[in-house]
């Protein structure tokens, strides 16, 4: 059995790409770094770099040619950019892989979206996968539904593929290059300052990204999974990011630092005030009022879905996602504050 894994030299897919060769499967994966793809090369995987915003029909045939299922982790995930430059990568790529795949009968065809799509600024708990947000707070929310829009096409024009999407939460673990970067980056140019709005104490779900490659095995090799349908993943562990993040930079990174409580208010005004400027200047702003209220507003997913229909439970606890996690830092040499 052939997977293709897309994305595949940072995060999400390259979790994915390492599992799956450990698993014994045969891989093709696709990103844009050569470099990490000579190494996912040595490591067993057969490797093409493609940007996938410049690919043509062509090679998007040529990269689905003889697989049996798609992981499509590749992606924009940014709370800042051109709406142009998340369309190209969230909504065209997604696209044209998954007509594709659908046109070259591969079997499964696994996309990664984002529970980014509930977010309105707004506390929400146990979130269904039918809710969404009146207005999406960025470029990325608006694209990656744009994307699931996309698949729900190729799920009535391909009836022989089987389409299934994922929205994991708050993604971390080995290969991180969002969250975990910026909260290092943020201590570092506030000297040991973790600054949070309301101090931290937003009750929310995150995903260890092993658990997410868990859910996508799963997707993979159930029968009976409806074509088209949707499952919030997470670690089913729902608690303060204040506490999360405790975890992870002192008791696993040694970090010394203090919170110090921010209102949200002022913190918004100032993060629209950032975005004004990085509008005239193109660089993104320190702060942004999706990335503000991302962590002040409780948010928590349903898992009555993934859990009755995918059969998810989480592979790994909390706990132990945050000690891999904190391993892996540590191995790439983290300084005192990253």
């Amino acid at each position: 059995m052939r997977i293709l894994v897309t994305g595949a030299t940072s995060g999400l897919g390259r979790n994915a790409v390492e599992h799956l060769l450990q698993a014994g499967f045969d891989v093709r994966a696709t990103g844009r770094s050569p470099a990490i793809g000579a190494e996912l090369e040595a490591a067993g995987a057969s490797f093409v770099t493609l940007d996938l915003e410049q690919a043509t029909a062509e090679e998007y045939a040529e990269l689905v040619k003889g697989c049996d299922i798609v992981w499509h982790c590749a992606a924009k995930s940014s709370p800042w950019g051109s709406e142009r430059e998340f369309f190209l990568a969230n909504v065209q790529a997604t696209e044209r892989l998954a007509e594709a795949a659908g046109a070259a009968g591969v079997k499964r065809f696994i996309h990664i979206s984002t529970p980014s799509i509930y977010f309105d600024f707004k506390a929400h708990r146990d979130i269904e996968e039918t809710f969404c947000a009146e207005t999406f707070a960025n470029h990325y929310a608006k694209t990656k539904y744009q994307a699931e829009q996309c698949i729900a096409q190729s799920v009535l024009r391909y009836p022989a593929t089987t389409y299934l999407i994922l929205r994991p939460r708050g993604l971390f673990g080995p290969h991180d290059r969002v969250i975990i970067p910026r909260v290092l980056a943020q201590l570092a140019r506030d000297r040991g300052v973790l600054r949070l709005p309301g101090g931290g104490t937003a009750f929310l779900d995150l995903t260890f990204v092993l658990n997410v490659v868990h859910a996508m095995v799963l997707a993979s090799q159930n029968e009976g999974l409806v074509s088209g349908s949707v499952y919030n993943i997470t670690d089913q562990q729902p608690a303060r990011l204040v506490d999360m993040l405790h975890k992870l930079l002192a008791e696993q990174l040694g970090l010394k630092y203090r919170v110090a409580s921010l209102p949200y208010p002022l913190l918004y005004t100032l993060a629209a005030g950032l975005e004004m400027i990085a509008k005239i200047t193109g660089k993104e702003p320190v702060l942004t009022r999706y990335s503000i209220g991302a962590v002040y507003f409780d948010m928590t997913l349903s898992q009555k879905r993934a859990r009755e229909e995918l059969g998810y439970t989480p592979r790994y606890t909390q706990e132990q996602g945050i000690e891999i996690t904190g391993a892996w830092f540590k191995q790439q040499g983290v300084g005192k504050y990253g």
